[in-house]
């Protein structure tokens, strides 16, 4: 993988420091690369895949001229037409139906959903039909569709209670689905074209504050596969394993404690599930110390899932007790000065990576 996954300097709110583009390197030396937004990134995945397969076609509300909610599928309506690019009623649970149907006759939907809080109203069709009908065929049905959903916040991006949930355990606790959260343009886009060509149901979450990250995207063709976490920095000393928005926080704070002699290794869970376990637990054995780090609420949160898959593979070479970061057990509140209370800070990654290497 490669490509300088980085976005312009922007300040994430009075308590958060300012994120700088180089935090996050990943190479392809020497490729020919586009600097494109995690937005774009998405929008040309989808783009690319459309011509490639006339199989796959787009739906979702106010997906067409208006381009959805965050404007990822703007200008695609305009080059596939309504065919292909498809505005739906306000109606979750039937999204999610048609796609169903779709996918078991041989077309390859990608949906969205505006914000991932009204996936509960379709719950019923993306858990008890989708994620079980190729086991209960014995793999006779096939159910290749992607379902596109902004989650978190941040920054005043949360616009509340009911639309900044972190939602991705609900799916990653269902056997048949497969659940990404990337965390650069260069994984957006290549996680993207895994996820349309796999022939299961994939939970694909965009957190939406890393929509305006800007970062360099090879123009050739490749995919990040589903099933692997990704190092996003090699280090010796403390392990810190993260996903989405929080990838970058965890980068920031290995920066802030370097000049302290600490060396972090970043691990980043673009792929929440399948979750993969050998390089977790690689990295564990490796440093003996292990932070880990979640938007979402700590309760029967991401983070319990990677604790304890740490402690399994890794237990006899932990020289520390494992230390969570996470979201507060809370509705987020529209507030934005009471918001910023609820998500964690870089300052909270580098008190818990020196807690860490206390012991």
């Amino acid at each position: 993988m490669t490509a300088t996954a980085e976005r312009d300097a922007v300040s994430l709110g009075a308590a958060k420091p300012t994120l700088s583009p180089d935090l996050i390197v990943q190479a392809n030396a020497g490729a020919p690369a586009n600097e494109l937004s995690y937005q774009e990134a998405i929008r040309e995945a989808l783009r690319e895949e459309m011509v490639r397969d006339p199989a796959i076609f787009l739906m979702g509300e106010d997906i067409a001229k208006h381009g959805g909610a965050f404007g990822v599928t703007r200008t695609l309506f305009d080059q596939f037409g309504p065919q292909r690019v498809i505005n739906t009623p306000i109606s979750e649970n039937s999204i999610i139906g048609a796609g169903t149907g779709a996918a078991l006759v041989g077309m390859r939907p990608v949906m969205e959903i505006m914000f991932v809080d009204f996936s509960g109203l379709a719950m019923d069709q993306i858990c008890t039909q989708a994620a079980k009908l190729r086991f209960m065929t014995g793999g006779q049905a096939k159910v290749p569709w992607v379902l596109r959903m902004p989650q978190g916040g941040g920054a005043g991006k949360s616009i509340a209670a009911q639309h900044s949930q972190s939602l991705e355990v609900w799916f990653a606790h269902i056997p048949g689905l497969k659940v990404v959260l990337p965390s650069t343009p260069y994984d957006a886009k290549g996680l993207m074209k895994a996820a349309i060509r796999d022939d299961n149901p994939v939970i694909f979450l965009e957190q939406k504050f890393l929509y305006a990250f800007r970062g360099l995207v090879p123009d050739e063709d490749y995919v990040v596969p589903l099933e692997r976490c990704d190092i996003k920095r090699q280090g010796k000393d403390v392990t810190v394993i993260a996903s989405g928005l929080m990838v970058w926080y965890a980068m920031l704070a290995a920066r802030i404690v370097e000049p302290e002699g600490i060396d972090v290794e970043v691990v980043d869970v673009c792929t929440v599930s399948p979750l993969d376990r050998a390089t977790i637990g690689r990295s564990a054995r490796k440093t003996g110390r292990v932070v880990v780090v979640a938007e979402a609420c700590r309760s029967y949160g991401p983070t319990g899932e990677w604790a304890i898959t740490a402690m399994e593979e890794a237990f006899e070479y932990l020289r520390a007790p494992i230390v969570r970061v996470t979201g507060r057990d809370t509705p987020i509140p529209f507030a934005d000065s009471i918001e910023k209370g609820v998500w964690p800070e870089t300052d909270d990654v580098v008190d818990a990576i020196r807690s860490v290497m206390a012991w």
